[in-house]
């Protein structure tokens, strides 16, 4: 982990914390989800940076120790996919790899879009590639207490997270997320109130880890990450040419809570997800949850570095 450097670069009129470790121009930008942090790539980093690759981890604006907007409830997906952008003029990178867990898939896959000419392969944990536009349609098939429903909803999140302190908070969500079932709240209950207090952390989730994610996200809080993804899922990034024609990988736990939402396993597994993404290869890892980097890092190294090398 010391290998790993740390700065920070004026992106946007923000200052962005960066994490960097190798050299060259084979650039992998790594794209962090919630409640992630660039931390959550720390394997994936020293991995492609020994095959000889040079690795970018930035903290999302607003997340861990970015700067939080200064209105953080008007920050949209184009923010974000800007943000990458930006990110590689800065460092004078024509083109990169983008790997992108959760929030940060659903940003690479809006780069590739808009950018097509700056990638040259996207891998995505997760979360498949879905067209702007495109809704499994929640309302209606899953309760009302189903998580990404609650969170939408100014002020509900705030509530039941300023409950906690923001560690029992990241440490409730690490737990829920971890499971292969959905989080869904009965109506007089809240998302924090599905963790019982004795429950431990995942076996591959330390309490130093834990501590880490804590320490971030009391410097930056939740108003960023609750505006961007759960209340800009239904942004108008307003492209045209939805197809992605770049290279590249899912690699989805088999048994990753978000294969249960409605449609979502018809979608990635009868292969209509390729009708958009035609050069998309699918990985499934066995007993592989919603954290599949940093539960099964070895086998998540392998897999993007073998996509990586494919590339080249």
């Amino acid at each position: 982990m010391d290998q790993i450097q740390h700065k920070f670069v004026d992106i946007r009129g923000l200052k962005i914390h960066m994490a960097e470790i190798g050299t060259g121009d084979k650039v992998v930008v790594f794209l962090h989800g919630f409640p992630e942090i660039w931390y959550s790539w720390r394997h994936q980093m020293i991995a492609v940076a020994n095959a000889g690759y040079r690795a970018i981890a930035p903290d999302i604006r607003g997340y861990g120790l970015s700067e939080v907007p200064s209105e953080p409830e008007k920050t949209t997906f184009k923010d974000l996919t800007d943000d990458v952008l930006a990110i590689l003029d800065f460092y004078g990178v024509p083109k990169a790899f983008v790997v992108g867990k959760d929030v940060g898939a659903i940003t690479a896959y809006h780069f590739v879009v808009a950018h097509p000419e700056r990638v040259t392969g996207v891998v995505t944990l997760g979360v498949p590639y879905t067209p702007p536009g495109h809704s499994f349609a929640y309302e209606g098939q899953i309760p009302e207490g189903f998580y990404v429903l609650r969170w939408q909803k100014p002020g509900r999140a705030e509530a039941d997270f300023g409950r906690f302190d923001v560690k029992t908070v990241v440490k409730n969500i690490y737990i829920l997320f971890s499971k292969a079932d959905i989080p869904i709240a009965e109506e007089n209950k809240e998302i924090m109130d599905l963790v019982h207090p004795t429950t431990p952390l995942p076996s591959w989730f330390t309490e130093e880890d834990l501590s880490i994610y804590a320490a971030l996200y009391e410097k930056s809080g939740f108003r960023t990450p609750l505006q961007v993804p759960y209340r800009s899922l239904h942004e108008n990034t307003r492209e045209t040419n939805t197809t992605v024609e770049a290279p590249a990988l899912l690699i989805m736990g088999d048994k990753d809570y978000v294969m249960k939402m409605p449609g979502m396993e018809n979608y990635i597994k009868s292969g209509e997800v390729k009708e958009h993404a035609p050069n998309l290869e699918i990985i499934f890892v066995p007993e592989g949850c919603h954290f599949v980097q940093e539960q099964f890092p070895d086998k998540v190294n392998e897999l993007i570095i073998s996509f990586l090398s494919n590339q080249i």
